[in-house]
């Protein structure tokens, strides 16, 4: 090959180089948010919201939010954290970012947002996912998406968002990368993170720098999950000796995919009797919306009428207010969302992709064990008034893993007050959040920001009471 043709090849290399940097530039440029409405003026931090397509064939994309570190903070340093959460088919822009770890809060009005003093983008910059298609502003034009989404096709379109979405914010490239959740992203979670780590053996510099995950009250092994509920339910005094006796002897998730006619009236016995409460967080006042959801432990939707109770300790109808701000026209404007006019309104959850989801293997543990064995950085987290995944469950499906223990069960404090409790296995660290139901940060934002710091920094939960 002569020099001349290798100087004009290497001059064609540059000029796709300089073009591709410069699309991804302007797609990036495209989705920054410069103000959302009601938002607190100079909140110091960038960030940016639109669609990544995941099928073109399909029509796949997905809708995704990101909201960087402060700017003072050294967000160029920072990690980068995935949220997911679960239902299946519900939305982490409603739950992860609009009332757990974001730094926005909606108020009552539905127009209105004020600042989480807690917020995790203090500590990293925080990437919520939108996901499957179907959820929130994430959007198909394939109908029958909708009706046959499942586990398997939700990791690879996740990864496949995540790899093309790196196109577009280039300087995340080989940051640290962590993936967090809670409930049924028990499932999303484990598994995204095992397609990531076996693409990226043998890469020396992978792009996708994925360093562990981090997981709350997470739906994790069908047997298990159910054995630790139901016991739950029963030392909380939340059902009746004979129904717990029942439930034990009629539902065998662990060998059935369907409960039994059994199992299925032992469990609304069971939902009789633990009455008018908040199953995701049993101890406070759930919300006076009459058309709230409760869910099973699948995820499904049972209907449920909550009368007006007064409100105690944090608001229960933060979901209320989302369902509000985020189907205002000028805010969707802003999040450059609905650019196809999705011809239903924006909701926390989706009955349809929840109701028709498809594959759902029972366990999630042997992920967990490829994943240990790999070296992957793993913290489980639990609030412990949550009823619907609940602390035993958690405990119970971490036990069957069988993992030495490093550092035995014990306290860890806030201020001097006991904010949990805490065990370090070989591989994998378990956290409770004392007081805290099903959404941990929005319960415990405090003690939650204070265990996302101690994963981030690999060091187990304070032990001093001072």
């Amino acid at each position: 090959m002569s020099a001349s043709l290798v100087s004009v090849l290497g001059f064609l290399s540059l000029l796709l180089l300089v073009s591709c940097s410069s699309s991804s530039s302007s797609d990036r440029e495209r989705d920054r948010v410069t103000e959302l409405p009601g938002q607190p003026t100079n909140v110091g931090f960038f960030q940016y919201s639109g669609y990544v397509t995941v099928n073109k064939q399909a029509g796949r994309a997905l809708f995704y939010w990101l909201i960087e570190s402060p700017t003072s903070r050294n967000a160029e340093s920072r990690p980068l954290v995935l949220w997911l959460n679960g239902g299946p088919g519900c939305s982490s822009v409603a739950y992860g970012a609009a009332e757990e770890i974001g730094p926005f809060r909606i108020r009552s009005d539905g127009k209105t947002l004020y600042m989480n003093p807690y917020s995790w983008n203090k500590l990293a910059n925080l990437l919520f996912l939108e996901s499957p298609a179907g959820v929130g502003f994430s959007y198909t034009n394939t109908t029958s998406d909708l009706y046959n989404a499942g586990d398997q096709r939700t990791a690879e379109d996740a990864y496949t968002f995540l790899v093309n979405w790196l196109e577009r914010f280039p300087q995340y490239k080989h940051r640290d990368f962590y993936i967090a959740g809670e409930s049924y992203a028990g499932h999303y979670v484990p598994q995204l993170s095992q397609i990531i780590y076996e693409r990226n053996k043998g890469i020396q510099n992978p792009v996708l720098n994925f360093k562990g995950f981090l997981v709350g009250n997470a739906v994790t092994d069908d047997y298990n999950d159910y054995v630790g509920t139901f016991e739950y339910w029963w030392t909380h005094g939340l059902i009746s000796d004979s129904t717990y006796q029942t439930l034990k002897d009629t539902c065998d998730f662990g060998s059935s995919q369907h409960p039994s006619v059994e199992c299925i009236r032992a469990l609304n016995m069971a939902e009789s009797e633990q009455g008018n409460i908040d199953p995701y967080s049993i101890y406070t006042h759930p919300c006076n919306d009459t058309s709230a959801l409760r869910r099973n432990l699948r995820g499904h939707y049972v209907s449920s009428h909550y009368p007006l109770q007064v409100l105690l300790a944090y608001d229960p109808c933060t979901e209320r207010y989302s369902k509000v701000y985020f189907n205002h026209p000028e805010v969707q404007k802003a999040f450059h969302a609905n650019v196809t006019g999705i011809p239903y309104a924006w909701d926390t959850c989706s009955d349809i992709v929840g109701n028709y989801w498809e594959d759902s293997p029972k366990s999630m543990l042997p992920i967990y064990q490829e994943l240990i064995a790999a070296g992957l950085r793993i913290w489980v987290f639990s609030g412990d008034t949550d009823s619907v995944v609940p602390v035993t469950a958690t405990r119970y499906s971490i036990d069957a893993l069988k993992l030495p223990t490093l550092v035995n069960w014990y306290p860890w404090y806030d201020n001097g007050k006991v904010g949990g409790w805490s065990q370090v296995y070989k591989g994998l660290t378990l956290v409770t959040i004392t007081g805290a139901g099903h959404e941990v940060p929005l319960h415990r934002p405090r003690q939650a920001f204070i265990m996302f710091r101690s994963f981030l920094e690999n060091k187990s939960m304070p032990h001093s009471t001072n």
